[in-house]
């Protein structure tokens, strides 16, 4: 991996910049609390039924997807768009903000100050709106992009957000580099630009290029960690192109 000839980093947020897996379980505790308080299920309902409607929408590529992920999710619960919007900008959005500052991964923080400093454009490219995340974080980048802008409307992997990403930052998807934890969504998106990907993974997968940490040796080259001897620093699974 040549980091000197990569200009631009594109890095999704949900499960990328910190573990969502712990930051779900703890949400999970909060519902519960909430669930026994209003002695209603209707909020656990909702949001299950809106992530499932966003992996639909995704899937099938589908555009305007900032009104309809709510209208389909109301659809299915029998609840109003508006009611589902509250209920997701409350439990998605706001709330789990605190949480996040406490389940960054380590080192990224490392990551994103050495790609600063060698003079590369950093980019956030997420499903959810992202800045409030990206600041509870204590994280910055020069591009920050929400599927939900009027100027995308559509999900990943559909290439429209990416697309406005490299035109916002004006480099080649050649000289990019989009990194992820998602094969499916930030994997397929940064294959449809024919466009470098690293996946955050606990395990290897078959024919994609994946890391554990930002401690990892790919990023030596960056964060100039010590033990690093300057020789050429390859991935887990394949290396990456250059």
């Amino acid at each position: 991996m040549h980091w000197d000839r990569v200009r631009l980093v594109v890095f999704d947020l949900d499960g990328t910049l910190y573990d969502q897996r712990r930051v779900r379980a703890r949400m999970l505790l909060r519902l519960l609390a909430d669930a026994a308080r209003t002695r209603s299920l209707a909020t656990l309902y909702i949001l299950r039924a809106f992530r499932d409607c966003r992996e639909q929408l995704g899937d099938a590529l589908a555009t305007d997807v900032a009104e309809r992920q709510y209208e389909l999710t109301a659809e299915r619960c029998g609840h109003s768009p508006e009611t589902v919007k509250k209920t997701v900008e409350e439990w998605i959005e706001r709330r789990p903000l605190d949480l996040l500052p406490g389940c960054r991964c380590r080192g990224v923080e490392r990551v994103f100050a050495g790609l600063v400093t060698q003079g590369k454009t950093l980019a956030v490219l997420s499903d959810y709106p992202a800045s409030e995340k990206l600041k509870a974080l204590g994280l910055s980048a020069d591009i920050v992009v929400s599927s939900m802008d009027p100027e995308v409307g559509v999900l990943k992997p559909h290439p429209a957000g990416l697309a406005h990403v490299l035109d916002r930052a004006q480099v080649p998807a050649e000289q990019a580099i989009m990194i992820g934890d998602r094969v499916e969504r930030d994997w397929a998106v940064a294959q449809s630009h024919g466009m470098q990907a690293l996946i955050r993974s606990a395990r290897p997968i078959a024919g994609v290029d994946t890391f554990r940490s930002y401690e990892d040796e790919i990023f030596r080259p960056v964060t100039n960690q010590p033990g690093w001897t300057g020789a050429p620093v390859s991935v887990r699974s394949v290396t990456i192109s250059s």
